[in-house]
């Protein structure tokens, strides 16, 4: 899915396609629409589906800029939307008003598109105060949803609304540059390419509805806002803001985040393909008592899991509507290994299945650091050191492709020079078990004969049948290098990303360049092997880069005086099942014949 896209397209189908027959059956009392007035006079529209009763009720809002303001009109019903209807139908049966409202200048309301601008989160609290003033709401708000109707969420709740009560944020990018136009700082203009198409066509959905119901008001205004919005279109965005200013800054929620105040659940995805599992580490900002975490191997759309359902009912049933069910004693952690499905669509994401599960009380577990030094011949040594002479590739050649296909989770073909153009290393046999979680950082003394380079690196898991398994991909321009120090640390690199900081490389001479892997989990059990890939930037998902062009040899040294290594965190105390899910069902995480094996 393109960035924040979240339910009926994916990156590789970005355009809508027409019409469907109606697949869905009127599951409310009454549905209401029309406008709400922000602050500064800004008409937003509106829709929400009231459930059977006498009322008020508790509401749940859906906010973004896709298509939530005609929720229950004629595309919707058609699912031609960017929702989830079951969802809606879930939330509605279980007594709750579902209000769907778009944000400025999308759609049908008014005003000037400014993604992720300081009006989103104002406008947010002014949707959740004008809910608790309707006569059908008891005053009890919250919101629920993932990708950009997710982000909405982390902006509304950072303005504290006296009427909201809990959010249930999935799948978001909490700082838009490092996690998705422009990870470890290499360019990823692909993707923005490929949402601001999929936009259209949820606007598109958004007119077939007005047109269908005789709206002209909002069909006019749409007309106005594909004119007005096209000079923000996001490719534009991030031409003029290549790097990381105070408009970028400016749109960098995980910078609010520590004034959220209500109940926080929250869903990632380790191979989510729209904006990675990065989202700016803002769970480190929220009060750990008021944070669920739930994440899962897998993609974007996974929010839709019935699985997770169940969870996020359960938490704004507590926290929303104040049933005594027990929910703030469940365990802050669960963490969703090996997970499968089956079907197509939201089928397939609704049958999501772990296949082991790990619970812990804390939201952030302990981990247990451990190391694993690249040294000569293409070893990875465990809590060992490295020797040898730095090891040569040429650049810009660039890796296999990872899951950029929207029919299936696979490895794309290697580079006809792809040998001259990576380096591997690989462990030993692993004589143990180890469960590795969260971030990880590839720490590599790396010199070029250019003055900058990007970096690609590849974590996988090599099976004794002699099959590959991708577990993780991060990225890095070696020109972004210098780290925070007041909050990286060994697990977590943490660029500073300004433009001040940022500095070339001198060709020939070593510089230590710490690439992040994000979050992941994954269980390396005993007999297999760990693998690090070193190349250029290549597709991943929707992403699609623009690396540093300039050719060039790079180098990776690791001698005594220059120990380029891999460094894991572990969840000890936890037996993972001793058998192995077989290749080709594990969400995002394909394999592939060992490359490197001897014929």
């Amino acid at each position: 899915m393109a960035a924040l896209l979240a339910g009926a397209a994916t990156a590789q189908t970005p355009v809508a396609e027409p019409a469907a027959p109606m697949h869905h059956e009127a599951f409310w009392a009454r549905r209401l629409t029309g406008y709400l007035t922000t602050r500064d006079g800004i008409q937003l529209r509106y829709s929400v589906l009231l459930p059977r009763g006498e009322g008020p009720f508790p509401t749940i809002v859906n906010y973004s800029g896709y298509d939530p303001g005609g929720l229950g009109g004629p595309a919707y019903m058609a699912d031609d939307t960017a929702m989830s209807v079951n969802l809606d139908r879930a939330l509605v049966e279980r007594g709750y008003a579902v209000f769907g409202v778009n944000a400025r200048g999308t759609g049908c309301s008014e005003g000037r598109f400014d993604f992720l601008g300081p009006d989103y989160g104002r406008d947010g609290r002014d949707a959740i105060e004008f809910i608790a003033a309707q006569p059908w709401s008891n005053g009890a708000v919250g919101m629920a949803n993932w990708s950009w109707a997710g982000m909405s969420q982390l902006a509304t709740a950072a303005e504290r609304p006296p009427n909201l009560k809990a959010i249930a944020p999935g799948m978001v990018m909490a700082d838009a540059r490092l996690d998705s136009w422009a990870p470890g700082g290499v360019p990823a203009p692909a993707f923005v390419a490929h949402w601001w198409e999929y936009l259209h066509s949820r606007w598109a959905s958004v007119r077939a509805s007005a047109e269908a119901e005789n709206d002209a008001a909002c069909l006019a205004q749409v007309a106005q806002n594909l004119r007005t919005a096209e000079p923000e279109n996001l490719s534009s965005v991030i031409i003029r803001h290549p790097l990381r200013d105070a408009y970028i800054e400016q749109r960098r929620l995980a910078a609010r985040t520590a004034q959220i105040a209500v109940p926080v659940l929250s869903m990632t995805a380790f191979q989510d393909e729209a904006v990675t599992s990065r989202e700016g580490h803002y769970h480190d900002t929220i009060d750990p008592s008021r944070l669920w975490l739930v994440q899962t191997n897998g993609g974007h759309d996974l929010y839709e899991s019935k699985r997770f359902r169940e969870i996020l009912l359960g938490f704004l049933d507590r926290f929303v509507k104040g049933e005594a069910n027990g929910f703030e004693r469940r365990p802050r952690l669960q963490l969703w290994l090996e997970s499968h499905s089956s079907g197509e669509g939201h089928v397939y994401q609704e049958a999501l299945l772990p296949g082991f599960l790990v619970e812990r009380e804390g939201w952030s577990p302990t981990v247990r650091p451990m190391r694993f030094a690249l040294s000569g011949g293409g070893a990875l040594v465990a809590e060992g050191k490295g020797s040898g002479a730095a090891d040569a590739y040429i650049y810009p050649i660039a890796g296999a492709a990872v899951n950029v296909d929207a029919e299936g989770d696979r490895w794309g073909s290697l580079a006809p020079d792809w040998r001259r153009g990576s380096l591997a290393y690989t462990s030993a046999a692993l004589g143990e078990t180890l469960l590795a979680y969260g971030t990880a950082s590839a720490d590599l003394w790396l010199s070029s004969t250019a003055t900058d380079t990007d970096l690609q690196v590849t974590l996988t898991e090599l099976r004794p049948d002699g099959q590959e398994m991708f577990v993780q991909r991060g990225w890095l321009r070696a020109s972004n290098r210098a780290q925070d120090d007041g909050r990286a640390t060994a697990l977590r690199p943490v660029p500073l990303d300004r433009p001040e900081t940022m500095t070339a490389l001198t060709p020939g001479v070593p510089i230590l360049a710490r690439v992040e892997l994000p979050k992941f989990g994954h269980a390396f059990r005993a007999g297999s092997r760990m693998r690090l890939w070193i190349d250029a930037p290549s597709r991943w998902g929707g992403y699609g880069f623009a690396p540093h062009s300039a050719p060039a040899t790079n180098s990776i040294w690791h001698d005594a005086s220059h120990p380029s290594q891999l460094v894991l965190g572990l969840i000890d105390g936890f037996t993972v099942p001793t058998g192995r899910p077989a290749c080709g069902t594990v969400l995002k995480q394909p394999c592939r014949l060992d490359p490197l094996r001897r014929k």
